[in-house]
């Protein structure tokens, strides 16, 4: 008897310690994590469970329950709530500042620059203008803030079409749901969206720093501590950089 229970807590220790890392990841980072993850597994680490979407959503699930060990968000406001409310085990880091962009889908004929009233003639020519909901995901909030502070919103806000995160805000553009879209420069740049759209970036002087945080979570598996301080490596700060942010 003595031996089964040795056996069977041996068993039961191998399997916590087998645990998959789960981590929650905003979806402006999708494609930069990709690569960023790419260099994790290639150091030796273990595979980890990636699940991408808005930093609001994410919030709202691990306040619930959700077992996410990580959470790489898209602004400190989440990450740092979490903290308060006794969800991580501290109020994390800095680990990049977001960019924010303007996409428009390259079939609807409209030539984007960064002067006033040629988007004021782009933004009257669109047919829809996608943005993340300001609510769940910081770059929608930054979109906001920047038409307003560039004097755009009363001409923009009844075009304005709401995607759950930036990613699903930016494929509105891409897949012609939208003339004109805001998205993060990091997705802006990414092969797949660049291959239908074009660019230019807002003036960051008209919107809040977009600065992202990440936090582990209260009872995180190892591999998830040594993936949050990967993030925060050269090399991974490198990898940062080229898909457009600027790093600590």
């Amino acid at each position: 008897m003595r031996l089964f229970i040795l056996s069977l807590l041996l068993f039961l220790s191998q399997g916590v310690f087998a645990q998959q890392a789960t981590i929650a990841v905003a979806a402006n980072m999708k494609d930069a994590f990709t690569e960023i993850n790419t260099a994790f597994k290639a150091a030796g680490n273990p595979d980890i469970r990636i699940v991408y979407g808005s930093s609001g959503n994410f919030t709202a699930q691990i306040m619930n329950g959700a077992p996410f060990n990580l959470f790489i968000s898209a602004d400190e406001h989440f990450p740092i709530e979490l903290f308060r409310r006794g969800k991580a085990i501290d109020q994390g880091v800095v680990y990049a500042t977001g960019k924010l962009a303007i996409i428009s889908k390259n079939s609807a004929g409209i030539s984007l620059t960064d002067s006033k009233s040629e988007l004021i003639k782009v933004i009257s020519k669109a047919n829809k203008i996608a943005i993340a909901k300001p609510e769940l995901a910081p770059y929608g909030k930054a979109a906001i803030e920047y038409l307003k502070a560039e004097g755009l919103w009363d001409i923009a806000k009844d075009k304005l079409i709401y995607g759950d995160n930036i990613g699903i805000a930016t494929m509105y553009v891409v897949t012609g749901a939208a003339d004109l879209g805001f998205t993060a420069l990091s997705l802006a740049k990414s092969t797949e969206v660049a291959k239908d759209t074009s660019y230019i970036l807002v003036n960051n002087k008209l919107y809040e720093p977009i600065k992202q945080r990440m936090v582990l979570i209260k009872g995180a598996p190892r591999e998830a501590t040594t993936l949050y301080q990967f993030m925060q490596s050269p090399q991974a700060k490198l990898i940062l950089q080229k898909y457009g942010y600027s790093t600590p």
